[in-house]
């Protein structure tokens, strides 16, 4: 091969774990040597601000536009993201549908002293920056507080061994990704806390005029993850969902059906709409549409009240 590839990632220790992984699933269904793709690491707006909300400067796409920007700009030809960061509506020139088979798409819970949501003290302080998991635990625990925390994984479990937080919830996905199961006091189920919509999965982005770059990403694409994933993000984009938007999303395949359950909060938490559904697994992003559709109305209806 004459031309090196070059992938783009985060340079988080997550991100690049990911970006591996998408290099050698590359380089195992192209027939290609490790020397002919390169990581280059891309600092984004998202990793600069650590100690505000994301919605309160941009949004998700301060994880994804600086590398999107460099696709663009052809400084890189492909882009590896968590799909949970990406905004929901995808960017101009850009084919943003491969996905590397899902990981564990739960949410978990760490505690100093390996306590469950359940046993913590009255009024615990939990960290978290999603306004999602917030209200979902509220919803379990209505006494407890909510704290912002941002930063890597190993900053956030340092802040709470230093006493700075009682409990702090990540996703399951990236502490299996880090080996740091060992740090788990419980696993939610995905009826407890639904996840983020595409929680879990990698996603590839390549030019939509790259044709050597799509031939090459064609090969890894999973095929159920892709059904997961348009069902899930589909909600997301009737409900212009973004930081501020508390919205959950989940789809299952079983065999040749869908089963896709999500809920949205109210700007304050205190209303929850949820809805769940299925279809025939060729109408997932029909299916996310429609549930998307029926959140709004009920969310909607609501406030007319």
């Amino acid at each position: 091969m004459g031309k090196k590839i070059i992938i783009g990632s985060r340079g988080s220790k997550l991100a690049l774990i990911y970006a591996q992984i998408a290099k050698d699933k590359i380089i195992k269904n192209n027939n290609l040597d490790t020397k002919d793709i390169l990581i280059k690491e891309i600092k984004t707006q998202g990793d600069q601000f650590q100690d505000i909300r994301l919605s309160e400067v941009g949004g998700k796409g301060l994880f994804s536009s600086s590398i999107e920007k460099e696709l663009k700009e052809k400084k890189i030809d492909i882009a590896v993201h968590a799909l949970k960061d990406m905004p929901a509506m995808e960017t101009d020139g850009l084919k943003t549908d491969i996905f590397l088979e899902r990981n564990d798409p739960r949410e978990i819970l760490i505690t100093r002293d390996k306590k469950k949501l359940k046993e913590l003290k009255p009024n615990a302080i939990i960290g978290t920056s999603s306004f999602r998991r917030e209200f979902q635990i509220k919803n379990i625990r209505a006494d407890i507080n909510c704290k912002l925390i941002r930063g890597n994984v190993d900053t956030r479990i340092k802040k709470l061994n230093d006493g700075v937080y009682d409990a702090i919830i990540l996703s399951y996905a990236g502490i299996k990704s880090l080996n740091m199961n060992n740090h788990v006091s419980e696993i939610f189920s995905v009826e407890d806390l639904i996840p983020s919509a595409g929680q879990g999965i990698i996603s590839l982005q390549c030019r939509e005029n790259d044709k050597e770059a799509i031939s090459l990403l064609k090969n890894i694409n999973h095929k159920e993850t892709y059904q997961r994933a348009s069902a899930e993000r589909n909600v997301l984009k009737v409900l212009e969902g973004d930081c501020e938007t508390a919205v959950g999303a989940h789809a299952l395949v079983k065999e040749k059906i869908i089963i896709l359950e999500a809920e949205l909060f109210s700007l304050d938490g205190k209303k929850r709409f949820y809805e769940k559904k299925s279809s025939d697994v060729k109408d997932a992003k029909k299916l996310g549409q429609e549930i998307g559709q029926i959140l709004k109305f009920k969310s909607n209806n609501t406030y007319k009240k």
